[in-house]
């Protein structure tokens, strides 16, 4: 029988602590959220509608994930405005709203459950411990922030809240690397446009 240990700091170890550094690193979490767009496109079934429908979300996520990006200058000072005064993690939403629009496009129960798993796997855990690791970098200002700000899902909305003000399009694009990711996204989107004209 196989036990789970934690080390000093409280990290699990073993097959729990294998899984645990492969949902917390971002680099991963991505990839394999990119990839699960892949999957989409590849076992797409769709029509011209669930893929027209599909698409338009994919694209107001990634122009909200851009939008998000310009205000991340990571670890180095906490972002609290513009999208970051909706939610606390817009990225996530983005890619919440994404990966929802491709699963619609595709039109594939068994790509949908997929997607399912991958997220309740994935996010809960992955919020948990960016808020942690906010914390611990931040203290007092990301506790006050974080009072009045849901994780995911906003509990308010003002069109106010989203004004641009220090927003940087060098940051959204080339450093926070939005830039190749809509591309990439593109590509897919391409794929299934063409598939469903072609059905």
């Amino acid at each position: 029988m196989v036990t789970e240990r934690t080390t000093r700091k409280g990290k699990r170890t073993g097959l729990s602590g294998w899984f645990d550094r492969i949902r917390f690193n971002e680099i991963l979490r991505q990839g394999i959220g990119l990839l699960l767009v892949a999957v989409c496109a590849y076992f797409a079934r769709p029509d011209t509608g669930t893929v027209a429908a599909g698409l338009a979300l994919v694209v107001v996520g990634q122009v909200f994930r851009i939008y998000a990006a310009g205000f991340i200058f990571k670890n180095t000072q906490l972002a609290s405005n513009g999208p970051y005064a909706l939610v606390r993690h817009p990225l996530y939403l983005g890619n919440i709203l994404i990966l929802a629009g491709f699963t619609l496009a595709a039109a594939n129960l068994y790509v949908a459950a997929g997607v399912i798993v991958f997220f309740l796997i994935w996010y809960p855990a992955a919020i948990t411990y960016e808020d942690n690791k906010l914390e611990r970098l931040f203290e007092d200002e990301w506790r006050e922030w974080s009072k009045s700000i849901r994780a995911i899902i906003p509990g308010r909305f003002h069109w106010a809240d989203l004004k641009a003000e220090g927003w940087d399009t060098y940051q959204s694009l080339i450093r926070n690397g939005e830039l190749p990711i809509s591309l990439y996204l593109l590509s897919c989107g391409i794929w299934l446009w063409v598939v469903s004209h072609a059905a």
